[in-house]
């Protein structure tokens, strides 16, 4: 009923809003039907689950070995989630000549990079949402050295949320003929979603978690919100990227102002602060990436502040605009044929 008012009274802005959908919708089920964003997001989730079982000797610091490392982790999967989504999703069509058949409609250039940015974006999401899932787990998991690994979560974990997901979609892949990566993703979601529940529904006692009841660190969404920003950002990167480049280009460029943003305060503030110019351009367009890594707060009791949350995400929005900004201008002249 609300579209139908929309069309008739807002026929081209209907219209408009329509075409961003479908681009934004195509984009996000190209990318999360690709096995690498499967096996991506298979491999990161069962390593951060990993990584809680571990020993580390860490003198007292294992907790929070577990903790930084899932984080990492996360971070990781998340840039190259973004180079590989971004490029199979602009690049590639460029090259296949699907972008030159989208562009020959009433589409333009600025609505086709703003929904490609929109479906890559809700595709990145889900992947770090599966890693968040995994990461408050790792935190329930972790122990010291006077406790022992709780093989009895990650068994349930692996076999009831990853591999069900596999076996699941298998079988309906063959019996209805369903697809199977789609599939595999959704289930993936939804069965590792539905096994942490289980556990947390577990005493920790009962698992083995530790000599000492454990307890989720649920400080780790926030902090896994802050990469989500991050990961957004690097996709309007990625992404500003594969309009001119191809994938191995894009992943060097992507990686290297990732390697740069955090060496930003060490290698550009001091020297911006008193006066270098081109320290101060340098630390002015290259993304800091220490404004989203707060992994350190969770070696203690503080917790993350809703009012940082807010500005990193206000930082995220004028960052974005601004690379999805140098995106369309590096695309309007782009050769399609």
């Amino acid at each position: 009923m609300h579209l139908a008012f929309l069309s008739v009274f807002f026929p081209a802005r209907f219209a408009d809003l329509r075409q961003f959908g479908t681009i934004a919708y195509n984009a996000f089920m190209e990318v999360v039907q690709q096995p690498i964003f499967l096996l991506l997001m298979t491999c990161s989730a069962f390593f951060c689950v990993f990584l809680s079982i571990v020993p580390y000797f860490g003198f007292g610091d294992d907790v929070r070995i577990v903790k930084t490392s899932v984080l990492a982790v996360t971070l990781l999967a998340g840039l190259f989630g973004a180079v590989m989504c971004a490029s199979s999703s602009v690049a590639r069509e460029i090259r296949s000549g699907t972008a030159l058949a989208v562009l020959s409609k009433p589409v333009g250039r600025a609505r086709f990079i703003l929904g490609k940015y929109a479906g890559l974006s809700g595709a990145l999401t889900l992947l770090v949402y599966t890693n968040l899932v995994a990461c408050l787990l790792s935190s329930r998991m972790a122990y010291d050295a006077y406790g022992s690994a709780d093989t009895v979560s990650f068994g349930v974990f692996c076999l009831g949320g990853l591999l069900a997901a596999y076996v699941l979609s298998g079988f309906l892949n063959y019996f209805l003929q369903v697809r199977f990566v789609i599939t595999t993703v959704i289930s993936l979601v939804v069965l590792t979603t539905a096994m942490f529940a289980i556990l947390m529904a577990t005493e920790a006692e009962t698992t083995g978690a530790s000599a000492t009841p454990r307890e989720v660190d649920w400080r780790l969404i926030p902090a896994t919100v802050l990469l989500l920003f991050a990961v957004l950002i690097l996709t309007a990167l990625a992404l500003a990227c594969s309009t001119r480049l191809e994938l191995l280009p894009t992943l060097t460029v992507c990686s290297g102002v990732l390697f740069l943003g955090l060496m930003s305060d060490w290698m550009f503030l001091e020297r911006s602060q008193d006066g270098t110019w081109w320290a101060s351009f340098f630390y002015t367009i290259i993304p800091n990436w220490q404004n989203f890594w707060l992994a350190d707060v969770l070696s203690t009791k503080e917790s993350i502040p809703l009012q940082y949350i807010g500005q990193s995400f206000g930082y995220l929005v004028g960052y974005v605009g601004a690379t999805l900004t140098a995106a369309l201008w590096l695309f309007e002249d782009r050769e399609l044929n």
